[in-house]
């Protein structure tokens, strides 16, 4: 293992690599005391166990790591050994400057991948419980060749180093997917994927958001949707709108057109041709006649 480290602030090699604040890989042969202590910063932290056992504080939680394991941890959340000790063994890292945005999207302008894509994969990401991938050999693979492409600098290796940090994105939101258990246990995927809509109805979700949520490829996903629901995902998405809509309308104050944009209608002519159609009635008759029985 080469040992390398290298800061955004000194480093040559990262002139061209803004978002990476920091990147390394250390082998401690004894244990090193004030050598770890729990941090918080903006940064996304991945670190790949390559040899050796350690204990790490992550969010207030306990964990230990073995060699194959992966902690993705993500900004703002604390990170470091309970005791300030760095153990005996070695790691791979990187740090990514997350730049203060609504999306992760305009966080990573480095990044190829799609907006619908890197905003999929970050409520993959924020949705798992732990930071903790056992035996992810696939993310130390990655990191060995992000070293091996800034120690080289050939051609084409700054594209080449993005698509690397493109990958560790990939391969983490498929393997919490995986070990989630999609493809048979559905139900609890689509009970997590309604609430991630109800919590965010103001969005305007995609087919393609949804399925990439769950895992699964939008043809599958619309599938498993229609056998499971009884309507297809934008149906599904339509009715919970309303059923939302329904709760807010009890407020006498709250205005229709907040309402409406809300629960995601783009309009309050939208959002009162979809409540007649599905309900019988326009929002503010429904309103009017809820009122009307509960005073």
């Amino acid at each position: 293992m080469n040992q390398f480290v290298l800061y955004q602030k000194n480093a040559l090699e990262l002139r061209l690599f803004p978002h990476i604040t920091e990147v390394g890989a250390v082998k401690n042969s004894a244990i090193r005391l004030d050598g770890f202590p729990c941090t918080t910063a903006d940064t996304l932290k991945i670190y790949y166990i390559q040899d050796g056992k350690f204990e790490w504080i992550i969010n207030k939680r306990n964990y230990t790591l073995y060699p194959g394991d992966v902690a993705i941890i993500m900004p703002g959340i604390e990170f470091g050994n309970e005791n300030n000790v760095l153990e005996i063994g070695s790691f791979y890292w990187v740090h990514l400057q997350m730049v203060k945005a609504e999306k992760w999207h305009e966080a990573c302008p480095w990044s190829s991948l799609s907006e619908t894509e890197i905003e999929s994969i970050r409520k993959t990401l924020q949705m798992n419980q732990s930071p903790v991938f056992k035996k992810f050999q696939e993310i130390g693979v990655i990191l060995k060749s992000i070293q091996s492409e800034l120690t080289s600098q050939e051609i084409a290796y700054h594209t080449r180093v993005n698509h690397l940090l493109d990958e560790i994105f990939i391969q983490s939101a498929r393997q919490f997917n995986s070990l989630s258990d999609t493809g048979r246990n559905f139900p609890g995927t689509f009970m997590k994927l309604e609430q991630a809509l109800r919590q965010n109805l103001a969005h305007q979700w995609t087919v393609d958001e949804m399925a990439t949520f769950t895992g699964l490829c939008t043809t599958l996903f619309n599938e498993r949707v229609k056998n499971y629901s009884g309507f297809s995902p934008l149906s599904y998405l339509i009715n919970i709108r309303i059923t939302e809509a329904i709760k807010l309308l009890k407020q006498p104050n709250v205005s229709l057109t907040n309402i409406a944009l809300d629960v995601g209608f783009y309009s309050s002519q939208h959002f009162s041709t979809t409540f007649k159609k599905l309900t019988g009635y326009t929002p503010s008759q429904y309103r009017k006649n809820y009122l009307q029985k509960n005073n």
